[in-house]
This record gives structure tokens, C-alpha cells and sequence, in this order.
């Protein structure tokens, strides 16, 4: 049990949960006693070092690989959870990418438009599907989207684009799942110490970004988790439809 918050007999699917955000989500949350089912694309050594340190804490565990912007192949990480747990009380929508390359919407070739579309907000699509399908009532989903949902992300036009329709999608499906009990929020972190940022951080680009931060240092990934778990705990029954800002206070320009 983590402080206050005790999932015990409680399960969850965590996306992306092979390292980053996503592993420490899954860790916390197993930690507070939840079984934990993570799906990754392509990292089966790192998904394997997460579920041997999940099963170390004496929770049910297993690990699902899979391309979930492929709508049969995110259906069959959530049957996965149907034959392992027999129920789903827990969705973290965390998986995404984000294109490191800096284009300007006038030179945006389609091929990266559509991947980012695809691997950002069509698997989201089709994950959120699959779990209102599942959860319990009272249940829980939790997306990741960031910052630049919400201020936009110049050169980054189609990142920024699936992480505002991930908000604008929580908002309207915690209408739908709400007389079921069913929360449904988002955190929206702004810069974080993960493999994904790793090329923005060069060169100086770390204490750059910290010195725009008025707590004064970026995220780790378990500054991110924490607020992911209390949204999945009995602390946060009554809030949905918020969006968690998780960026030190700052206002990230776009």
C-alpha cells in the first residue's frame, strides 16, 4: 500500500509500460497492491525486467506485446487481461511517440502526419474502446497527453494535434462512463527525463529547459506516476473530466 491509497484486488492495464512513465506508473501501482498487465510494441527485454520487478512485490503480472495501432492487436492485449485477471478495474492509456525532427506544418509529409495519427490517436481510439467495454463499475481510465495538447507545439503540429484530441476525448467520455461510476482523466506533463526527450536534452538543452521551470528541475518519470495512481485511487472518486498539468509550473511556449 502506498500511504493512503490501497488497490488491493483492484487490476489495470498500463500502455507503454516497458520503461519511461509507463513503468513507473505500473511499479506504483503495484506497489499500492494492484495486479498489473503492460503492453509494449517491441522492447521484450525491458517489458521482461518490469515484470520481474512487478511479480517481486507479490502482485499478479504479466506483459503483452503488440502494434495497438492495429485495432485486432489492441483488442488481443485486453483479452489478454480477460483470461489473466477475469476483470479490469484500471486503464492507463500512456503509449505514444514523438517525432523528434522540427518541420513546419507547410513541409509535414503525409507519411509522418498519418504515423503520428496512428501510433498517438488512432491506438488510443481503439484501447479507450476496449476498456469502456471492460472496466467494472467504478472503474478508472487515465490518458498521458502533455502540454503541448493544450498550448500547441510549433513544428510539432501533429504531435501537439494528438495530444488535444486525447483531452477533448476524456472530456466527452467521462460524460458517457460517468452513471457507471467510471472516471475518466488525463495528466498532461510537460518536458520529462525519458528516452523520448533524450534529444532535446543535449548540448547544453537540459539546463536550458530546467532554468524555465520554476521548481527548477524536469520531470522524472515517477514525478509524472504519482499523479496517474492518486487518479486511479478512491482519493480521486469524484474528479473526471480534469486534465492534471504535471510540468514544475511552468507554461512551456509552444
Amino acid at each position: 500500500m502506498v500511504g493512503l491509497i490501497d488497490l488491493t484486488g483492484k487490476t489495470a492495464i498500463v500502455t507503454g509500460g516497458s520503461r519511461g512513465v509507463g513503468r513507473a506508473t505500473a511499479m506504483l501501482l503495484a506497489k499500492a497492491g494492484c495486479s498489473v498487465g503492460i503492453g509494449y510494441r517491441s522492447r521484450s527485454e525491458e517489458a521482461e525486467g518490469v515484470l520481474a520487478e512487478l511479480r517481486a512485490l507479490g502482485v499478479g503480472a504479466w506483459a503483452h506485446p503488440g502494434d495497438l495501432s492495429d485495432a485486432a492487436q489492441a483488442e488481443e492485449l485486453f483479452a489478454r487481461a480477460d483470461r489473466e485477471f477475469g476483470h479490469l478495474d484500471i486503464f492507463v492509456g500512456n503509449h505514444g511517440i514523438w517525432p523528434v525532427e522540427d518541420v513546419p506544418i507547410s513541409d509535414l509529409d503525409d507519411d509522418r502526419w498519418r504515423r503520428t495519427m496512428a501510433v498517438n490517436l488512432d491506438s488510443i481510439f481503439y484501447t479507450v474502446r476496449a476498456a469502456a467495454r471492460r472496466l467494472r463499475d467504478d472503474g478508472r481510465i487515465v490518458l498521458v497527453s502533455s502540454t503541448a495538447g493544450q498550448r500547441g507545439e510549433a513544428f510539432h503540429g501533429d504531435y501537439a494535434a494528438t495530444k488535444g484530441a486525447l483531452i477533448s476525448l476524456v472530456k466527452g467520455l467521462c460524460v458517457e462512463l460517468g452513471p457507471r461510476g467510471i472516471t475518466v482523466n488525463a495528466v498532461a506533463p510537460g518536458w520529462i527525463l525519458t528516452e523520448m526527450s533524450d534529444s532535446a536534452f543535449v548540448d547544453g538543452g537540459a539546463e536550458e529547459i530546467a532554468r524555465g521551470i520554476p521548481i527548477g528541475r524536469i520531470a522524472t518519470a515517477e514525478d509524472v506516476a504519482g499523479p496517474i495512481v492518486f487518479l486511479c485511487s478512491e482519493l480521486a472518486r469524484h474528479v473526471t473530466g480534469e486534465i492534471v498539468n504535471v510540468n514544475g509550473g511552468a507554461v512551456l511556449p509552444g
